[in-house]
């Protein structure tokens, strides 16, 4: 298949679903990087740029928060709103400049927090009024804990609102273990860390012709990075979840299904290139691209230790200033540097690489 010509700049509504198509078909999926302010933006559009690939950038509800200002008070979700928006415009203004489409996400969002995405679709309604295209591209909704019926119920409520602002939904069924962003599921009962088909087929009958989706199933997947033997994937539950769906609903398709892979850090090349043969489009990444981000900046207060304890007064002298070695910005630019080295990496174990081209209109 010939290169795929990509617009720079935040991909909704039939262009998503375009480039998603594109990507099972080339069994290549984009890495999706949760962010937290500008730094961390600015290492993950440098990264895309740098691959020539586009890229799914996303806001988790406290990384939305903390954009927004940690200290800023988060009743009825206000802050995390705020700083959802202000992440999406910073992203909407510079992702032509570097050249990068961007798919625009907000990550998992439980029963609890669903006023903040209430509040976004609200937001994206204003700005379709205004654009015709809505202010991101998707949303996902996390209800994994709820019982089937009503996760199948919420987010199908939700679906039909935002498919009519050209907004697509993520939904996540079976629960991702481990700890991300104060959600703890380290505890969780190994049972439902595997979703069964039978639940795929049937979210697929929930939302399937109410607008467009995608599905984290859970095979094994865990937030944060473990000891090898501690994680055991098995992307098959991936494999059988889109042959029952094929066979029972979409017998022209044999992929009928946009799969996501949650808790990316740390995984085997085996596993993600398995998981990218069965319909696997986006594949998370936080703990990785967390640690390539400090790694530097804690090697380089190590390094200079003896000029970051004053403003003045260091091993060259007692009336030496170090405004050089104080300057946030040489430490902040080692970490985008970094975490734009491991994002390479994640592109090119997701077989994107020389996939895409830029449209210039």
């Amino acid at each position: 298949m010939a290169q795929l010509k990509i617009r720079a700049g935040v991909v909704t509504g039939s262009a998503l679903v375009e480039l998603l198509d594109y990507c099972k078909e080339e069994r290549c999926a984009m890495p999706a990087v949760n962010v937290i302010g500008s730094s961390s933006i600015n290492a993950t559009l440098l990264a895309a740029k740098e691959a020539q690939s586009p890229i799914i950038i996303q806001f988790s509800n406290g990384g939305a928060h903390f954009n927004a200002g940690k200290a800023l008070n988060n009743s009825n979700q206000q802050a995390a709103i705020a700083g959802s928006v202000a992440g999406a415009l910073h992203i909407r203004k510079l992702a032509p400049l570097y050249g990068v489409a961007v798919i625009l996400h907000t990550d998992h969002c439980a029963r609890k927090l669903l006023p903040w995405v209430e509040g976004l679709i609200a937001e994206n309604e204003a700005y379709y009024e205004s654009y015709r295209e809505p202010l991101f591209s998707t949303h996902m909704l996390d209800l994994s804990e709820d019982p089937l019926e009503d996760n199948l119920k919420t987010s199908a409520q939700f679906l039909e609102r935002m498919a009519k602002v050209e907004l697509g939904l993520e939904m996540e069924l079976g629960v991702t273990g481990g700890e991300e962003d104060a959600v703890d599921n380290t505890e969780i009962d190994n049972a439902r860390l595997y979703t069964q088909p039978e639940e795929v087929l049937a979210a697929y009958d929930a939302l399937q012709g109410k607008g467009f989706f995608t599905v984290a199933a859970a095979f094994g997947n865990t937030h944060g990075v473990y000891k090898p033997g501690n994680v055991i994937l098995t992307p098959k539950i991936l494999k059988n979840s889109q042959a029952l769906v094929h066979k029972e609903r979409a017998p022209n398709q044999e992929k009928p299904l946009y799969l996501v892979f949650h808790g990316g850090s740390g995984s085997e090349k085996r596993d993600i290139h398995e998981a990218l043969g069965y319909g696997v489009i986006k594949f998370n990444i936080d703990t990785d691209t967390q640690w390539a981000f400090t790694d530097p900046i804690k090697k380089y207060m190590d390094e200079h230790d003896d000029y970051l304890h004053s403003q003045i007064g260091n091993p060259e002298g007692d009336d030496k200033p170090n405004k050089k070695k104080i300057d946030p910005r040489a430490w902040l630019y080692l970490g985008e540097k970094n975490m734009q080295t491991r994002l390479a990496q994640a592109f090119e174990d997701l077989n994107t690489l020389g996939k895409f081209s830029l449209r210039s209109e």
